[in-house]
């Protein structure tokens, strides 16, 4: 079992930035990789990136790209997200996940979940 702890979320002004950070426990020599995703209300969850433990760069969706970047600490087992020039849509509750083998963009690729940290970003 992997346990995924999230934090850092809160209430930022748009354009401003917020570094997520997702802290992973327990059997994590059996996750391949990482991946942030997000939900706002009444909507699916979407993916944000991805990162891999073998791979040194992360995968993002076109939504944050250039503005999002994903970063680990393999020493720390835990997995970063920087986010720069946040804007009102960015609102969401946003999710660490992990997988066992390979990476993927739909949440129904991955095994492990955290219990989310709220992102507000304010107009």
């Amino acid at each position: 079992q992997v346990h995924l702890v999230e934090s850092g979320g809160g209430l930022v002004q748009a354009g401003g930035s917020l570094r997520l950070s997702c802290a992973a426990s327990g059997r994590t020599a059996n996750t391949s990789a990482m991946a942030w995703f997000r939900q706002a209300p009444g909507k699916e969850r979407d993916f944000v990136g991805a990162i891999t433990w073998s791979a040194p760069n992360p995968y993002y969706a076109e939504t944050v790209q250039g503005r999002f970047t994903i970063s680990r600490d393999n020493s720390k087992n835990t997995v970063y997200l920087q986010m720069n020039s946040l804007k009102p849509e960015d609102t969401a509750v946003y999710y660490c996940a992990a997988r066992r083998y390979g990476w993927g963009l739909r949440a129904a690729d991955y095994d492990y979940w955290g219990q989310g940290t709220q992102v507000t970003v304010s107009s």
